[in-house]
């Protein structure tokens, strides 16, 4: 029967709107097919992972005007194939759809390739200073006064195990500069004397909400501080300029587009990002789909209404709506913190139980419940709901940050009001990291359609993973931690968020772990086995999260995130056939080539 005189029997009122909408891309797909349009870029013999409901894996793609408009075997494409067009022969790679970072910083990424780095490396206490000083070194014209900002600091895995450097150690570098080292975590930083001093810290300065000023047995400032105590500091470093913001966008999106990134959440904006972007925007130059979360601080004197008016303010300069084909700049999320870390030596995470303290000596350890649960939760209860609710009248997803089980649990309890008070409300709540969950709390992720959105590379043994966590959680939370296989299980919509820069970009590192649940090959022998008893996720549950999944909590499931005629042609090309690929080996893959919307904007040498 040609589809042009096909009729259909069933009332439209007795069949559900989804099906009818199936059958009309259905329609749509024949049409198109029978067609034949010719297409600009034709891919042939791969293996196409289409990430659709079905999981189907195909053999050729054709694309044509930014859109799909095949997906099937090699030999039903050559119908797609003219003078014109470029016909590439994937012969046996995998060809899939672009990665969806639900979770990034990528404009802090860019800009920490700028400055003093000690890239996340496992340092003792003369190599971390040697570093340090190396840096100054380099600066020897700087004047006295100009800061020195030093990153990714791995404050959990220094040389020895457990050392913390404090204020003393950074006091015995050749300068006269004040110091902040800022942990690749983001919740901690340490600074030198010449840097409290600037800032004022004393033994008497008070603990700031959300933040905590470490003192030693005497009372002193050592230099470290948490959280929202970090701002005392970071307020007096003067900002980069435009020029560097805009330097910084370039680098951030060329490192993505090299991972395979065409569509990435910035969860936690700023102006000066945003500017950034909407030149990059106007220049034509963006080359993946940037959303981007407004931050809503529960400080001293929060309101609630005007902090969602500011998001809603933002929204109204940046948002560029949809662009098609053509990446854009979308606002329709806020970030919310609602605690810290949940390891060591922060202990800044809000847990249902208290942390475990060494009721014993460091000779002769004895491992207890204590009295700890955290700090109080950033946001009270009631703030919490209140928020939640003014942001679903505007339209707008709140995104937070929950690391224990506490807050996960009160970020859930929210959410749950939420769906009370505005059941019609298509808001999607996204819970991001939950290190620690309470198994009382598996389902109702899947409940109430609440998205978890996992750093799949934290779930491995690691210095963060067994020494800051394995005695401070106890034995029980700790065989639970990063519980991506155990969320799946109960249901919950997987999302994917790398976090980049606490980590370094690596998406197909972030697959392997999820996988595997096992360290890199390099660190296997410090930490062997798996981590803790979750079972860790398919291949193809974890692809789904890092794709579809993370597509579907930022509402762009219909357009991105899985290979489907009709759909942007937003793909990557990898090195290999990921399915045939040993598990451990999955963290060697490499993209070849990655398509925005039809358009190549990164090729591997």
């Amino acid at each position: 029967m040609r589809p042009d005189t096909f009729s259909l029997s069933l009332k439209t009122a007795e069949v559900p709107v989804r099906v009818l909408l199936c059958l009309a891309w259905g329609l749509i797909a024949s049409s198109a097919v029978a067609a034949a349009p010719v297409a600009q870029t034709v891919f042939v013999n791969g293996k196409v992972l289409t990430v659709d409901a079905a999981d189907t894996v195909a053999e050729a793609v054709a694309v044509r005007d930014g859109r799909i408009v095949f997906v099937g075997t090699s030999a039903a494409a050559r119908a797609h194939i003219g003078r014109r067009t470029e016909v590439i022969d994937l012969k046996g790679r995998t060809l899939m759809p672009g990665l969806v970072d639900g979770h990034m910083h990528p404009q802090s990424g860019g800009l920490r390739t700028l400055g003093c780095n000690l890239n996340y490396e496992r340092l003792s206490r003369e190599a971390f200073l040697a570093r340090i000083q190396a840096c100054l070194d380099a600066e020897a014209d700087a004047p006295d006064d100009r800061w020195l900002v030093v990153i990714n600091w791995f404050q959990q895995d220094m040389i020895p195990t457990g050392y913390a450097p404090t204020r003393a150690e950074l006091d015995t570098l050749r300068t006269a500069r004040p110091i902040m080292v800022r942990s690749s975590f983001g919740h901690s930083a340490l600074v030198n004397s010449r840097a409290l001093g600037v800032a004022q810290i004393t033994r008497d300065t008070p603990d700031p909400k959300d933040g905590r000023i470490v003192r030693d047995a005497q009372g002193e400032a050592t230099g470290l501080l948490e959280d929202a105590a970090q701002s005392r500091v970071q307020t007096l470093i003067p900002p980069p300029d435009a020029a560097t913001h805009l330097k910084a966008a370039r680098i951030a999106l060329g490192l993505m587009a090299e991972q395979g990134i065409t569509t990435f959440l910035d969860a936690y904006t700023d102006i000066e990002t945003l500017t950034a972007y909407q030149t990059l925007y106007r220049r034509g130059d963006l080359t993946a789909r940037g959303h981007f979360a407004v931050l809503i601080d529960a400080g001293e004197t929060y309101d609630a209404k005007a902090a969602v008016a500011e998001v809603v303010r933002q929204r109204g300069l940046y948002d560029t709506g949809d662009q098609g084909a053509k990446p854009a700049l979308r606002i329709h999320t806020a970030k919310l913190f609602l605690d810290g870390v949940i390891t060591a030596p922060a202990f800044t995470g809000v847990m249902v139980a208290p942390y475990f303290e060494n009721s014993g000596t460091e000779a002769d350890p004895h491992w207890r419940p204590g009295h700890n649960r955290g700090p109080r939760p950033y946001f009270t209860p009631a703030q919490l709901s209140d928020t939640l609710g003014l942001l679903a009248e505007a339209g707008i997803d709140p995104h937070m940050h929950a690391d224990g089980d506490g807050a996960v649990r009160q970020a859930l309890d929210a959410v749950a009001t939420l769906r009370r008070t505005h059941p019609d409300k298509d808001i999607r709540p996204a819970i991001a990291h939950a290190e620690i969950v309470d198994p009382a709390d598996y389902t109702r992720f899947a409940e109430l359609n609440a998205l978890p959105v996992l750093s799949f590379q934290w779930g491995k043994p690691a210095a963060d993973t067994i020494e800051g966590a394995r005695e401070p959680l106890g034995p029980y939370r700790h065989a639970l931690i990063e519980p991506s296989g155990l969320l799946d299980i109960y249901g919950a919509r997987l999302t994917f968020g790398s976090d980049w820069p606490v980590d370094p970009l690596d998406e197909w590192f972030a697959l392997k772990v999820a996988v595997t649940r096992t360290a890199a090959k390099a660190d296997q022998g410090k930490y062997p086995g798996r981590l803790g008893v979750d079972p860790g996720l398919p291949l193809r549950t974890a692809l789904r999260a890092m794709t579809l999944g993370s597509a579907y909590a930022l509402h762009v499931e219909d357009r991105v995130g899985s290979v489907e005629v009709g759909k942007w042609a937003d793909l990557i090309v990898l090195d290999r056939d990921l399915t045939a690929t040993d598990p451990e080996a999955l963290g060697d893959t490499k993209v070849v080539l990655t398509l925005l919307g039809g358009r190549t904007v990164y090729r591997r040498p």
